[in-house]
């Protein structure tokens, strides 16, 4: 394979194939996996999705209603009323923080992908509803990060930065690469300008 003139050093140019290659490997899979889901986000509207809901209402038994006033504003339910509600219902808050608001604690236990809640009035009614929107609907929310928790978001910013040097690394061995590949810089040049030409003609107008 032919190579440019030696101006980088045999050990600058092993850097770079190492970084390229370990950055590949780690990203790889998450790499396809936010190009699928770009995809299936791009086309939600095409995308048939069958929901499936699961909706609950239970009394707490006139013994349990002492509990209710425990519970605080932004803070997990307190053990003995999520006990409680666990028993009526098979529902486990867990730590989710809960809204406290006059007549009523909201509960948002939503996951990627599922709609969850529970609610409870002063009155002891509990109200559990779960939507499931399918493996596409999980998928698509796990690319946004969205209710996915705090490791999984740093996951995302790690893989983003695994790209970066991915195609950093990638640029470098094309430089190091191109001396009988003219097609190089035209194509890296058109890579680069497509998203701004595009945005500025059909996006931005």
């Amino acid at each position: 394979m032919s190579e440019r003139s030696p101006v980088l050093s045999p050990f600058w140019r092993n850097q770079l194939r190492q970084w390229h290659w370990i950055s590949s490997a780690l990203c790889l899979v998450a790499l396809l996996l936010f190009s699928v889901t770009g995809f299936t986000l791009n086309h939600a509207a095409q995308i048939a999705a069958k929901p499936k809901t699961s909706h609950v209402e239970k009394d707490l038994p006139e013994a349990d209603l002492v509990f209710i006033e425990r519970a605080k504003d932004a803070q997990p339910l307190p053990d003995v009323l999520r006990s409680a509600v666990k028993a009526l219902t098979g529902v486990d808050a867990g730590k989710a923080l809960a809204q406290v608001s006059d007549g009523e604690i909201y509960v948002d236990l939503t996951t990627p992908g599922i709609d969850n809640s529970l609610t409870i009035e002063d009155d002891g009614h509990v109200t559990w509803e779960r939507t499931d929107r399918g493996l596409i609907a999980v998928l698509n929310d796990l690319h946004k990060g969205r209710h996915a928790g705090p490791i999984w978001s740093l996951f995302i910013d790690l893989i983003a930065l695994a790209c970066v040097v991915f195609a950093v690394s990638g640029l470098g061995l094309l430089w190091l690469y191109e001396k009988n590949r003219r097609i190089t810089w035209p194509l890296v040049a058109l890579g680069a300008l497509s998203p701004f030409v595009i945005f500025m003609l059909f996006v931005h107008s």
